[in-house]
């Protein structure tokens, strides 16, 4: 669907003009996520760095972080997805809470401040196998689990939760943000087109942008810090793209409660539905997160490094603040044939590049002082962990 266009390079010159003098319109970003490479590139990622140095200097921050795979088990079918299983389908597993406890106390052990807990999306709603597994653990849902392990986390390794589980109500979040100072949900694409027969979503009834939408927004009156992002090469459009970011921007507007914006690459693997769809190439990637940075401004913008293989210092170029979730410890289980750099060679690479890698916590430094943020549980915790500035203590 992101075929090269054929764009006015007039159009272009102005849209790129705009960048680097404040805030692009909806029309000026159509105009520059058409970039080809050579100067036309260049130019777009020369604007988005600009911005990203003024509106938060020469730091690139990460954190350091154990992943916890509460389940694998989910009711949506995604094309693009290997985490999902079917129960009795290999590797289908859900931990237990002893095995959480022993996977985020050896994240305690080396240093890590965050655990950030991943899962499918409702699987007791079709499953019965996971709602006998949740009558064994006490709970009737899966959320309600994820919010008692997310709070024996935090009170028995001190590690800090980030949950991240898919669609959630208002009760979930509330009680969610008692134990979990920062809640996620990847937005992927305001697009409904991608829900239709044969596309990615098209069975994954969870994946609809309404509700998606409805959850952010749902977090926003809450006032939790919340990370969310768009998912490319999937199918969508360029246009689409845009109206994606757009979207994310048009809520933090309304809020200011969106702590960080990932742009992630689609991969493709061997035991995936779209296992023959190609992937965004690097240049496409690079062009989605200058866009991104230019129309979201000040907020953060992450790009996981190790979806982008060993070449992903670009990102810096593109202008990234962040690179997200790295530890010494899991693997990344939503892409687990693509593992995460060493810490001690992200640094050297960022400082190569021109930039100093700061730890940060799970909750970004900005929302640790704000008032009414982070719930009366956490904060305490949160602040004991952090520095003069917001950044994860040394």
């Amino acid at each position: 669907m992101n075929t090269v266009a054929t764009i006015d390079r007039a159009e272009f010159d102005e849209a790129i003009s705009a960048a680097r003098s404040g805030e692009i319109t909806r029309e000026q970003a159509l105009a520059l996520i058409h970039a080809r490479k050579g100067d036309e590139l260049q130019s777009l990622m020369e604007a988005a760095a600009r911005l990203r140095d003024r509106a938060k200097g020469r730091r690139v921050s990460y954190s350091k972080k154990v992943f916890i795979p509460l389940t694998n088990l989910c009711r949506d079918y995604c094309g693009y997805c290997t985490f999902r299983k079917d129960p009795g389908q290999a590797g289908a597993h859900t931990m237990t809470p002893d095995e959480v406890i022993a996977v985020a106390a050896a994240g305690a052990r080396v240093g890590c401040k965050e655990a950030l807990f991943s899962l499918g999306d409702r699987p007791e709603a079709v499953f019965p196998e996971m709602r006998a597994a949740l009558k064994r653990f006490g709970h009737r849902t899966t959320l309600s689990y994820l919010a008692e392990m997310a709070e024996r986390v935090i009170n028995e390794t001190g590690l800090l939760p980030h949950a991240n589980p898919g669609l959630m109500g208002r009760s979930d979040l509330e009680r969610l943000k008692r134990s979990s100072p920062s809640v996620g949900l990847m937005l992927e694409s305001v697009s409904d087109r991608l829900t239709a027969v044969g596309m990615p979503h098209d069975n994954a009834p969870d994946k609809r942008p309404s509700l998606r939408l409805k959850t952010i927004e749902e977090a926003g009156r809450l006032r939790i810090p919340f990370t969310t992002g768009i998912l490319i090469g999937i199918g969508e459009t360029l246009q689409e793209r845009v109206d994606s970011l757009f979207a994310i921007r048009a809520t933090n507007d309304r809020y200011g409660h969106i702590q960080e914006v990932i742009i992630q690459n689609f991969r493709s693997k061997p035991d995936i539905p779209m296992r023959l769809h190609p992937e965004p190439a690097a240049y496409d990637l690079a062009r989605t997160v200058a866009v991104a940075r230019l129309v979201l401004g000040d907020m953060n913008v992450q790009a996981p490094p190790n979806l982008s293989d060993d070449d992903y210092t670009f990102l810096l170029e593109a202008g990234i603040n962040d690179w997200g979730g790295i530890s010494p410890v899991t693997r990344d289980w939503i892409n687990p044939e693509k593992p995460w750099p060493q810490i001690e060679t992200l640094r050297a690479r960022t400082k190569a590049a021109g930039y100093e890698l700061k730890e940060r916590l799970s909750v970004y430094p900005e929302f640790i002082t704000r008032d009414g943020f982070l719930d009366s549980h956490t904060v305490e915790r949160a602040r004991a962990m952090a520095d003069a500035e917001g950044y994860a203590r040394a």
